[in-house]
């Protein structure tokens, strides 16, 4: 089973591949904390440990490009450091930039740590692979420090209006088909043409090119049909459900419960469950008092509780976290929550009578299909 570590892995990138590799019960993770680069014999066991190493710790922004030129270089040589005195010989895998080329401090600390690693396998027989990735986005980045998408989202979100500086294409990749470079990485399998005795050099291009422009129009209409009319948008295109994924994770949690329109007359009452712009899968459920469903979290489906019957707790965890959102619906007054990706949850029956739950899926259920994984709230 091979031993990974990952330095960075709190951070945006790092906790995505983190938290994907902990579904593969193939490899085992090497956890890592920030505090190891202060101490040389936490760093040392560490490096000991590791058949692979994912050097994604680095300093993105600071007042003074120094520090960051600095700061950077200083992590990659305690990481090699480490590496000779325990003469540790891991693969690692150092996540670059395309802003290596430019005359900032931020790409010569790249491109110099990027140097340090190759002297250092050719010279002790270790393996280094650089990666010069693109601009990431994905759910959980940091508005104004992770990406663009990330401070749009946040803002579009929260009501506020965001400001476009330069109106440039701006080349994009999601956070999860980068993750899936990096497992490819790890499991050396073939992923670029330049490849050297212990060395690679790989360029991972853009999945998406679009205009600064046309992501805050997708973002304003996601908040226009989403979150103001409960309209679920198209879904169709992987770059458009990627970039509704990492919206839904901004939406402030006090949006939902959202309460439904309930057309009442003398024949009855009528709730209109769901409208959507692309294609899905309606299913119900009965629950009995006390019985919980759920616990479970989907990677890439978007989906929605509605609770027309019965009182209902619905819960939700991101993956990584400890902080629980409990959500309270009853049927009285018909209301839905949707569920947003990398977050575990669940239905619980609260009441004295049935409950029944409305789902929509944008996905129709699949048992082949490994986006459904099962832990509790």
């Amino acid at each position: 089973m091979k031993k990974i570590g990952i330095t960075g892995q709190a951070g945006f990138i790092g906790n995505h591949l983190y938290n994907t590799l902990s579904l593969d019960d193939t490899v085992s993770l090497v956890p890592f904390e920030r505090s190891y680069f202060g101490n040389q014999s936490l760093l040392e066991d560490f490096v000991s440990k590791c058949d692979v190493i994912v050097h994604l710790a680095a300093m993105n922004r600071h007042e003074d490009p120094k520090v960051i030129y600095n700061t950077n270089l200083e992590l990659v040589n305690n990481l090699v450091k480490a590496c000779l005195s325990k003469k540790a010989t891991p693969h690692i895998i150092f996540s670059s930039s395309s802003q290596e080329e430019s005359d900032n401090l931020y790409g010569r600390s790249k491109k110099e740590g990027k140097e340090i690693f190759m002297d250092w396998a050719k010279k002790e027989g270790g393996k280094f692979t650089s990666l010069t990735i693109p601009n990431v986005f994905g759910p959980f980045g940091k508005p104004n420090y992770n990406s663009v998408v990330a401070t749009f989202c946040h803002k579009v979100a929260h009501h506020e209006t965001p400001s476009i500086i330069k109106d440039s294409n701006v080349g994009l990749i999601y956070v999860n088909e980068l993750v899936q470079v990096f497992i490819t990485a790890i499991k050396n399998e073939q992923i670029g043409k330049e490849h050297f005795t212990n060395s690679s050099e790989i360029k991972i291009a853009p999945t998406k090119t679009i205009k600064v422009s046309e992501i805050l129009a997708l973002l304003q209409r996601y908040k226009r049909d989403y979150m103001e009319k409960g309209i679920f948008p198209n879904l169709e295109a992987d770059f458009e459900k990627a970039l509704f994924n990492t919206f839904r994770c901004y939406v402030p949690t006090d949006h939902y419960p959202v309460k439904y329109t309930k057309h009442t007359d003398n024949r009855g009452s009528f709730v209109e469950i769901a409208r959507t712009q692309t294609s899905g899968q309606f299913s119900f459920s009965t629950t009995v008092p006390g019985v919980t469903r759920g616990n479970h979290f989907h990677t890439r489906k978007a989906e929605r509780f509605a609770v027309i019957s019965g009182k209902a707790l619905i819960q939700l965890r991101r993956i990584g976290t400890d902080k629980v959102i409990d959500y309270y619906l009853d049927g009285e007054e018909p209301a839905y929550v949707d569920m947003p990706i990398w977050h575990t949850h669940n239905i619980k029956n609260i009441g004295d009578t049935e409950l029944v739950t409305l789902f929509w899926i944008n996905e129709p259920y699949d048992p082949q299909d490994a986006d459904t994984y099962f832990v509790n709230v």
